[in-house]
């Protein structure tokens, strides 16, 4: 689905609060549950916002820039062939056990 990007303004309340239009948000999936907003300050100046859901700690591991990498690795390995399938455990089993042998 095509659309327009917003530009507009909104304003800042007393404390700081900024409330982000409820297309963008629903949008950006910001109306769910654990939704967050990253803010980055440029050096020219801009404010940049990036909506970002909130992981629970048990899965952070999987998006450390290592785990990433030895992801995209896997990925390229699986495209590229290298890679071995087996139709059952008992044939993974054995495979491991030839591999360990020598």
């Amino acid at each position: 689905m095509s659309h327009t990007p917003f530009h507009g303004y909104v304003a800042v309340q007393r404390r700081g609060l900024v409330a982000i239009p409820p297309a963008l948000r629903k949008r950006h999936h910001l109306d769910e549950p654990g939704a967050q907003v990253e803010i980055t300050e440029r050096a020219d100046g801009v404010l940049e916002l990036r909506p970002t859901i909130a992981l629970p700690a048990a899965q952070a591991w999987f998006w450390t820039p290592q785990w990433q990498e030895a992801e995209a690795e896997a990925d390229a390995d699986l495209a590229a062939g290298r890679s071995d399938h087996f139709d059952n455990g008992d044939d993974f089993m054995a495979a491991l056990s030839a591999d360990m042998d020598g």
